[in-house]
């Protein structure tokens, strides 16, 4: 929902300086150009340039507090869709890490607590961690459906909660007052991802195919609608479906030149591979829930086809981040990473300002008004930030890289 170094390598053609409205990042991109095939090949990112006045986790060193200050992590650890919340709370404890090392006087703790990224399941965990006295704010929970069935809990203890991914619209629409969204919501990404396809990538007849998830539905419904007269379809999918068959059967008939997959990557790979074997020769598109390289290893070759949508910030650009959170995870920063990072870092930020308890760093972060490495992060009544950007990502030599700001 941070990292690396340039990645100069995959950059093709020339590239365009640009204003990133969200956080005043200068981005590098070019055109698109027809590519071989029906694939259209848009130029990698190479550059972010983060604010120059972005709060880190160090912050000035100073900061003073319990040994029993806790921040915890809750969402999935394990599960089909596990990847995602891994690569959140590396972020996390990233962030953590570097607020310790840099501040002796207040050593924050980490708790983590494994929902599964099941609705059904989410509530025990949330339940356990609000019911510990020391946890005075979490980062979480991942996804839409098990932040629906469980933010009453937070709000009956009082306990702030920042997702760094949960995007359904209808969240902030509960009357929480300790819910915060650390991105833009499906509202934003689903019109800016109808843009992208009938745009950059040219699409004629759009295939829209959701999941039963709070979170495909809701992004399909945005999605639908911004498509008007180029939607060809739609379909549902279940959770834990393994054959696509008939779904496909669909869209073939239908002569879409495009599909747009409104889930996550644990179903979204075997319906983009069963797709490229039916013969599906058009553009597989995916949303933030399968934007991830556990989809281009379950999907393999047919992966090819695939661009992504997201919003959330390519922290694999921001060298910094990059290099740490590698020497952490051993492994590259993930969708979210960053997000996550940001969020530690906000209810960190109040922690050294001796936000020490559950009321007063909810306050904190309901007023908080500065720049992270993702994004500004100023929230509103409902928990909502301002309308921030969406990026593009597509496949290349089998990695997922940045293509730049979309659908403005």
């Amino acid at each position: 929902m941070y990292r690396k170094k340039v990645i100069t390598s995959l950059a093709v053609a020339a590239t365009l300086g640009m204003l990133l409205s969200s956080c005043a990042n200068q981005a590098s991109t070019g055109g698109a150009t027809t590519g071989s095939g029906n694939r259209i090949d848009i130029p990698a990112l190479t550059k972010i340039d983060t604010p120059a006045g972005a709060v880190l986790p160090a912050g000035d060193g100073k900061g003073t507090c319990p040994s029993t200050t806790t921040l915890g992590y809750i969402g999935a650890e394990t599960g089909a869709n596990a990847q995602l919340g891994i690569n959140i709370f590396n972020g996390i404890q990233l962030a953590i890490n570097e607020h310790n090392a840099a501040n002796a006087g207040c050593q924050v703790q980490f708790k983590k607590f494994d929902t599964e990224g099941d609705p059904n399941k989410a509530t025990g965990p949330v339940a356990q961690a609000v019911s510990e006295a020391d946890i005075i704010g979490v980062i979480g929970l991942p996804f839409s459906g098990e932040s629906k069935a469980t933010g009453n809990i937070f709000e009956q203890q009082g306990l702030v909660h920042i997702t760094p991914s949960a995007t359904n619209p209808t969240l902030t629409e509960n009357g929480w007052t300790t819910f915060f969204r650390g991105l833009g919501n499906d509202a934003v990404q689903g019109p800016a991802a109808a843009k992208f396809l009938t745009g950059k990538l040219e699409a004629k007849k759009v295939y829209l195919v959701q999941d039963d998830s709070d979170y495909g539905i809701g992004l399909g419904t945005a999605t639908s609608a911004a498509l008007g007269s180029a939607l060809a379809g739609t379909d549902k999918v279940t959770t834990g479906q393994k054959d696509f068959s008939a779904v496909i059967s669909k869209i073939i008939n239908s002569k879409a030149d495009a599909v747009f997959y409104s889930g996550y990557y644990a179903e979204g790979a075997p319906f983009d591979q069963q797709l490229v074997g039916k013969g599906f020769t058009g553009t597989f598109v995916g949303p933030d829930g399968v934007k991830d390289d556990q989809f281009v290893k379950l999907a393999g070759d047919a992966s090819n086809n695939a661009y992504f949508t997201c919003p959330c910030i390519p922290g694999e650009l921001i060298p910094t981040f990059e290099s740490a959170y590698k020497k952490l995870a051993n492994a590259e920063p993930g969708t979210y990473s960053i997000e996550g990072y940001d969020a530690a870092t906000v209810l960190l930020a109040g922690i050294d300002k001796g936000k020490q308890d559950r009321a007063s760093l909810k306050d904190w972060v309901k007023n908080y008004d500065a720049d992270g490495l993702s994004k500004h992060y100023k929230w509103n009544d409902k928990g909502e930030l301002q309308a921030p950007t969406v990026y593009g990502y597509k496949i290349a030599a089998g990695k997922i890289v940045p293509i730049g700001p979309i659908g403005e």
